[in-house]
């Protein structure tokens, strides 16, 4: 694979794949897919502490044994802790050493504003770099003004943003009503003097694959699986609606009796020990900072919608994975499902989405942020209106009733790709080469 006429060296800021979480293996995968030029040069650049040290939770993955970088030529480097600024500085050094062309950070979150507002704005006045922000939002769920403060530090350096979906374009233009923004959907940079925003997608993951091997109906007779298999995977978050999926699923398991629930994921609020000394006094001190920040509606730490499940009566249609899925073991749940659960209240493009692209797996959601642009009515799945149990169990039905072939979410996504996203990312570095060769 060629497009860079000279060698380009970037550098991937964000978490490293010892990390869990979309935003680890959105990176990784990223990586990897540069890594496929044959005239680029990749570096991870990654954190080694995410978040303020109270926050109460498990980040790193402690389960998984595969190494989702065999087989590259990426280097890694843990370097950034958030609670330790002189590791900020460290940070700049380490990158400006690498001399890279590109610097891509990803955005996910607004807490993380300070340290990589920092680092940004060090590589623009340090280095001839150009600095990408990969902006998986601009309006952050919780949306408080604290986190709109640190969106506006943190990612004001940029020279190049690129967004997933037109919304985040338009929060992007409303977070900065003074600059002047050119978006493109190819890669092009503005030359006019004006941010450069480049609109492409979230690509379908490639970094998990099918089992040819793997026995899918051993599998859904030892979990005493239906024929029908229904997937609600991912961290659960109050945002992305499982206490919406739950009650549709009962609806739909009281009119026939060939269906199950299957619930994959890791209690966001729920991975440290509970009974130490450490955890309960890092989960008072965020308590007392989420009241501080957060409106009530958007504390979730008490969120437990996996209650429902005795609550309905649904122990016998519902099987619970409530924990971090190892990276070799992912295939499974999407084997033996036959459609994805995305009944977010709130959507930004999504890696669950994304994964069960991978899988050729069609989707059941709700009409909320970007699903309209990826999801089409009947083809590649079917979308619920928000907040509305009956339209999220008869969109359940209707899929029963007419299934969606796979081959149709094959042909949705098969634009989606990361050589696409790479290609886009890596543009600009064509055409100036391009410009110089000519001009010699």
């Amino acid at each position: 694979m060629r497009l860079p006429m000279a060698r380009t060296r970037v550098v991937c800021f964000g978490p490293g794949p010892k990390f869990k979480g979309g935003i680890s293996n959105y990176n990784t995968s990223l990586a990897k897919a540069l890594d496929r030029f044959d005239e680029v040069d990749v570096h991870i650049v990654s954190w080694t502490q995410q978040y303020p040290a109270i926050i109460p939770r498990e980040f790193v993955d402690k389960s998984s044994k595969s190494d989702l970088l065999e087989g590259t030529n990426i280097e890694v480097e843990y370097v950034t802790n958030y609670n330790n600024p002189f590791s900020w500085r460290e940070t700049v050094k380490v990158i400006k050493d690498l001399r890279p062309q590109l610097v891509i950070f990803q955005w996910a979150i607004a807490i993380q504003g300070l340290p990589m507002g920092y680092i940004a704005n060090q590589l623009r006045k340090q280095t001839m770099a150009e600095v990408i922000f990969d902006l998986h939002f601009v309006v952050q769920k919780e949306n408080s003004n604290i986190d709109r403060l640190f969106t506006r530090y943190g990612i004001r350096k940029a020279k190049t943003y690129v967004v997933h979906a037109h919304k985040t374009a338009d929060e992007l233009k409303a977070l900065f009503p003074k600059r002047r923004f050119e978006v493109s959907e190819d890669g092009t940079r503005s030359v006019r003097g004006r941010k450069s925003v480049i609109k492409l997608f979230h690509p379908v993951y490639d970094l998990f694959s099918p089992d040819p091997e793997f026995d899918v109906a051993a599998f859904k007779q030892e979990h005493g699986l239906g024929q029908h298999v229904f997937l609600f995977f991912g961290f659960i978050r109050k945002y992305k609606g499982l206490h919406h999926v739950i009650p549709a699923f009962k609806k739909l398991a009281d009119t026939r009796d060939d269906v199950s629930l299957l619930v994959c994921g890791e209690s966001f609020w729920n991975t440290l020990k509970s009974n130490s000394f450490s955890t309960r006094l890092k989960k008072a001190v965020f308590g007392v900072a989420k009241k501080i920040f957060l409106s009530s509606k958007d504390n979730e730490q008490d969120y437990n919608p996996l209650q429902l499940v005795e609550d309905l009566g649904l122990q016998d249609r519902v099987m619970l994975v409530n924990e971090f899925v190892p990276n070799e073991d992912v295939h499974k749940y999407f084997q033996v499902s036959d459609c994805g659960v995305l009944f977010y209240e709130y959507a930004t493009p999504s890696g669950v989405e994304s994964l069960n692209y991978n899988f050729k797996l069609p989707i059941v959601a709700t009409r909320v942020g970007h699903f309209p642009e990826t999801i089409r009515e009947g083809f590649n799945g079917y979308l619920a209106e928000p907040e509305d149990i009956n339209s999220m169990a008869e969109k359940m039905s209707l899929f029963l009733e007419k299934p969606i072939p796979r081959d149709n979410v094959a042909e949705a996504a098969k634009d989606f790709s990361w050589e696409n996203y790479a290609l886009a990312i890596l543009a600009e570095r064509s055409v100036s080469e391009t410009s110089e060769s000519k001009a010699g």
